[in-house]
């Protein structure tokens, strides 16, 4: 059904393959800050879960990586406060 998620870095974006159509999240990086600023899902993948495979899959690169999380974007910013465990990855406030 789907394929892995991948960082396009000349794009700025994790994607996500599915059926023909490409599911996104765009970002913003500096050395140790990856800022997630929109995700989009094509209506053709919606209801099925993509969004939320596309968030784990990023979040689990950015994890590898050793980088922090600012979540401007709303999706992303849910997904996070849905799962306790990526929590840790938000950057503190300062």
């Amino acid at each position: 059904m789907s394929s892995a998620v991948n960082n396009n870095t000349s794009l700025h974006r994790f994607e996500l393959a599915v059926d023909g159509h490409i599911a996104f999240t765009e970002y913003t990086r500096t050395s140790d800050t990856i800022t997630f600023v929109h995700t989009v899902v094509p209506q053709e993948l919606g209801g099925r879960g993509i969004g939320s495979q596309l968030a784990r899959g990023a979040l689990d690169v950015v994890r590898a990586q050793g980088l922090k999380v600012v979540a401007q974007c709303p999706f992303i910013a849910a997904y996070i406060a849905k799962h306790a465990d990526y929590q840790d990855l938000l950057k503190d406030a300062a």
